[in-house]
């Protein structure tokens, strides 16, 4: 495994602030996998045996409903963290949506690892409350906006998102323009919406000038004061 100092995503991912002793022992623990598109790295329900750091590419957290449908439950990029430490067992599934490339660990050295070092205990208790606060706005967005504000919403999550998994975009920095990890499909089922109102709120925006579809994954943000003005009704 490459050396974690060397690490592209080092300076954002929870292993920030560790030194450099610490560092040596971490990357000693972890190995790095390539996943293809569509390739689980880990599977609802099954044990928790492993937890990792994603360094390049993008992945869907999954779970099943009742009747065998696949409901998409999260999104993680470049620096985030997946795997649950401290846990007997998977919560969701967890897909390569692109290419991928991640850093492994087994989940009972990474337990051991943390509780001997409070800072990236500290780092893993600021990634959960940030993504509980994501969670909790994603609750409102379901069950309380229209389907045009639902599709806005999603587009500025995504820039907003995509900006920050960027090693070298500055901080507090959005896409204008980008490429959707997603199929009008899945981001039909994230929203709770058909594929058809999907494509119909994309095709009013990109008509009213709101946003430009150079091709059906690309999205390019033409008037974001306006998309946020729809997102924020």
């Amino acid at each position: 495994m490459t050396g974690c100092d060397t690490c592209v995503v080092r300076n954002r991912a929870i292993c920030a602030g560790l030194g450099s002793d610490e560092l040596a022992v971490l990357s000693q623990m972890g190995r790095q996998r390539t996943l293809d598109a569509g390739e689980p790295l880990i599977w609802e329900g099954d044990e928790s045996v492993l937890v990792a750091n994603v360094i390049e590419g993008v992945l869907k957290l999954s779970s099943s409903t009742e009747d065998g449908r696949e409901q998409i439950v999260g999104v993680v990029y470049p620096s985030d963290f997946i795997g649950r430490p401290f846990a007997g067992a998977a919560g969701h599934s967890v897909t390569a949506l692109t290419e991928a490339r991640v850093c492994v660990f087994a989940r009972k050295d990474f337990d051991r690892f943390a509780s001997e070092h409070p800072k990236l205990e500290h780092k893993l208790l600021e990634r959960t409350l940030g993504e509980l606060d994501r969670t909790r706005k994603w609750m409102v967005l379901l069950s309380r906006k229209t389907a045009q504000e639902k599709v806005a919403t999603f587009l500025l999550e995504m820039s907003d998102r995509l900006a920050e998994s960027g090693c070298e975009m500055p901080t507090g920095t959005s896409l204008k323009a980008f490429d959707l990890p997603f199929s009008r499909q899945q981001i039909a089922d994230v929203l709770g919406l058909t594929i058809e109102t999907v494509s119909r709120q994309m095709t009013t925006l990109k008509r009213d000038g709101i946003i430009g579809l150079p091709t059906r994954r690309s999205v390019e943000i033409i008037d974001r004061t306006t998309l946020e003005d729809i997102a924020g009704g």
